[in-house]
């Protein structure tokens, strides 16, 4: 075998994996992979002794993986720079009005308003593109798509730091925050996933929701994550995306998952995400009589709001399970194989409590390609919403494979006009939807990648209040 420190060390419980290794493989290794199919001797791969790979697309694939993870692991400082250097010029601009032209008035005026970083008014990003952070008044507890709505703007507040986040949830939405987690990745040796916790109060019922954040935009480690095609497969349970587990708090040296963290472990004093936020929902629904939760999550959050009720089914948690109102995912990848959905089809469904969303031509939901040598697939129905923001329960997104070239034209047509509707929503929908002039550079970078701006929390959330309709075969 190529090595068994770091993503083998759970091997003692899945035989059978495949676990990409950027940081130890060199040029010659994962080049390699493109004429010899004996993975398991070469360093850039961990997997059982004897393991080969016949397929060419199959080691492609692997081999399109290893490479942009090296190079999102050399871009680690430069675009990390890169993020904070935009991020602060972009509130800068918002804090000064939100033009360049009154930038530099503010500034002759000597009237020049600076960010701070530590302030509740500081956004990200993701949250610059969509300054909304009210809730639509226009849908009330109980209706189809309150679930879905408040899922949505949890998913996309989820960007946001821990101050950001709270200032929101207590003043704006008058609910109560319960916690933040800026959560260890045991195989990135980082704190690489962020989530939050908070209760909504309603019918005399407490509801909690968990929110994982998505990719950051700047963050090459997280991008990292989405493009690893390793993977483990647990027992009776399916194929999982490596990635996503890893980020969720798969254990590097711990048997993979195991029911409980030791006490005596030094890594266990670390926050991991499945972990922190189990034991915080059952703490909340011990105290709360008929509580229920949520989970949601945009992006890579939306994989790990699906991976979370999955390691819950792992250990047999049928207490809390029981307690799942839904799982709401937006722009969500491909966690894992048809096994993985046959295991989680007897936890959420009848009734159906898992809901994914896809936006049009999103990249996201369709990469990477579930050709028969990946394995990697949706499960369950998803609501497919195109250009228009009318949606349609599907059992897959058309267009399953981004990168078909029949698709190029159509997504191309599809970008120019999400381009030519950023100038008109506003007066058509309403004034809260109107795009600004970052979003709408974001849609011009779409007629070059058209399965980039449809991956917005934005239009997620346009599709679901807009889209209202849609959503009554979901109830």
């Amino acid at each position: 075998m190529a090595g068994t420190d770091g993503g083998v060390a759970a091997a003692g419980l899945y035989g059978d994996f495949m676990v990409l290794r950027p940081d130890r493989g060199g040029f010659y290794d994962i080049f390699h992979l493109l004429w010899s199919g004996k993975v398991a001797e070469n360093a850039a791969v961990d997997c059982p002794a004897g393991t080969e790979i016949a397929d060419w697309r199959r080691r492609r694939a692997v081999f399109i993986s290893l490479v942009a993870q090296v190079l999102l692991l050399w871009a680690k400082k430069p675009v990390a720079l890169l993020g904070r250097v935009t991020e602060y010029w972009m509130n800068l601009l918002n804090e000064n009005g939100g033009g360049v032209l009154l930038l530099v008035v503010r500034a002759l005026q000597g009237r020049l308003k600076f960010p701070d970083r530590s302030s509740p008014n500081y956004r990200s990003c993701v949250g610059l593109l969509d300054m909304r952070v009210e809730l639509d008044k226009g849908i009330k507890h109980g209706d189809n798509n309150y679930y879905a709505a408040l899922s949505i703007m949890a998913a996309k507040l989820a960007y946001e730091n821990e101050l950001v986040i709270r200032n929101v949830v207590e003043k704006h939405w008058q609910m109560k925050f319960l916690a933040f987690y800026n959560c260890w990745n045991d195989f990135q040796g980082d704190y690489t996933t962020q989530a939050f916790m908070f209760a909504d109060k309603a019918d005399n019922a407490s509801l909690a929701v968990v929110a994982f954040s998505g990719t950051r935009p700047f963050d090459t480690e997280q991008w990292c994550a989405d493009v690893d095609f390793s993977w483990y497969e647990i027992p009776g349970v399916g194929k999982i995306h490596g990635g996503f587990m890893k980020a969720l708090g798969l254990q590097k040296h711990g048997g993979g998952w195991p029911k409980y963290l030791p006490a005596d472990d030094q890594d266990a004093q670390k926050p991991f995400a499945y972990y922190a936020i189990r034991e915080a929902l059952r703490s909340f629904l011990s105290k709360n009589a008929d509580a229920r939760f949520v989970v949601a999550g945009h992006s890579l959050g939306g994989a790990l709001a699906v991976l979370f009720p999955t390691i819950l089914a792992l250990h047999r948690e049928e207490d809390v399970l029981a307690l799942l109102e839904g799982v709401y995912t937006f722009g969500q990848p491909r966690v894992g194989d048809e096994k993985l959905g046959r295991f989680m089809g007897r936890y959420l469904d009848k009734p159906s409590r898992y809901f994914r969303f896809v936006y049009c031509n999103d990249i996201v939901p369709r990469v990477p390609y579930d050709d028969s040598a990946l394995q990697f697939r949706h499960f369950g129905n998803c609501l497919y919403f195109d250009s228009l923001y009318q949606g349609r329960v599907m059992q897959e997104e058309p267009n399953k494979n981004y990168f078909s070239m029949l698709t190029v034209a159509p997504k191309v047509v599809n970008a120019a006009w999400e381009l030519v509707r950023s100038f008109l929503i506003g007066y058509v929908a309403g004034p809260e939807y109107a795009e600004g002039w970052l979003m709408r550079l974001a849609r011009v970078a779409g007629l070059v990648l058209p399965g980039l701006p449809p991956h917005s929390p934005r239009d997620y959330v346009n599709s679901i209040r807009l889209g209202a309709d849609s959503l009554g075969p979901l109830s």
